[in-house]
């Protein structure tokens, strides 16, 4: 095991060698604190090493990837930040920075277990947790949030595409009616054409309702439904709504339901969408995902 001292104690010693300096030799002082005195005029002469200084500028990169996420970017999305801008610094080094900063990325909150429910009656459990799509459009998942506010519950409604891991339709409101959902849906309806996609849901009551079925036929989706009170059959949509909470919302709670609203959309259009950083995509966002797998695209190069 290696005895060298780290360059931060090497650093610490010599300040502590420069202010006794006028009351010890400073040889006797460099002999009994295990430095060479080559070192320590070398360093006198330029106090802030070369790897200092990159750790410096690479701090301030950091630093600006870290407020852009909101808080919420760990070392290893912030290091993919630093490679696409160009740097060739290590995943360890950002770790390391990040650290000494004090610069946390936020945690989420905990899911709560659920025992194994019954299958649905009215509607089958399609999805069977075949949580990754090959094409998009191919299955989408929705679920429903409530968000506080001192005006009451704002519920909030999401579908995402299954490939892109993309928001595609979503919708807020005062009520947790089934308009709400079939809002949030026609959303995604309107935006993506889908032709028998697989449209995966919880039992809520707003997803077993005659409207829900006769929307989903007109519009050629296959509804699927989780098992009753089993969570981890819709575990992405849940997953979502950990994420929002966790780097937006952060258990404030807003004036009112309109500023809510467009705090959601901010997240959900600018910033989940369009920037986040997803670990599931091999660490780029939805929309970049997107873009890279989009076959018109290819077809131009």
């Amino acid at each position: 095991m290696s005895t060298k001292p780290s360059p931060r104690r090497v650093r610490a010693t010599y300040e502590f060698i420069r202010a006794h300096r006028d009351r010890y030799d400073v040889r006797a002082m460099c002999r009994v604190l295990g430095v060479a005195p080559s070192g320590y005029y070398k360093w006198l002469h330029d106090p802030i090493s070369n790897h200092a200084q990159e750790d410096a500028r690479l701090l301030r990169l950091i630093r600006a990837s870290f407020v852009a996420s909101h808080g919420i970017y760990g070392a290893p999305r912030v290091f993919l930040d630093l490679r696409e801008a160009g740097e060739t610094c290590s995943k360890h080094r950002v770790a390391r920075l990040m650290r000494e900063a004090n610069l946390r990325a936020l945690h989420g909150y905990r899911m709560r277990r659920w025992a194994v429910g019954k299958p649905s009656i009215l509607i089958p459990n399609l999805l069977q947790r075949q949580f990754t799509a090959t094409r998009p459009n191919t299955a989408w998942v929705t679920d429903i949030t409530y968000i506080r506010t001192w005006q009451g519950w704002l519920y909030l409604a999401v579908v995402m595409d299954l490939f892109s891991r993309r928001i595609v339709g979503w919708a807020a409101g005062p009520a947790i009616h089934h308009e709400l959902v079939l809002n949030a849906v026609l959303m995604a309806v309107r935006q993506r054409r889908p032709r028998g996609t697989v449209i995966h849901s919880d039992q809520g009551t707003q997803y077993g309702c005659d409207a829900w079925r006769r929307f989903c036929r007109s519009n050629q989706l296959e509804p699927s439904m989780s098992r009753k009170g089993n969570c981890w059959d819709n575990a992405v949509a849940e997953s979502f709504f950990s994420s929002l909470k966790k780097e937006r919302i952060k258990k404030q709670i807003y004036k009112n339901r309109d500023l809510a609203t467009a705090d959601v959309a901010a997240y959900i259009d600018t910033f989940y969408n369009r920037t986040r950083r997803h670990s599931h995509l091999g660490g780029v966002s939805p929309e970049q995902f997107e873009a890279a797998h989009d076959p018109r695209r290819k077809g131009l190069h």
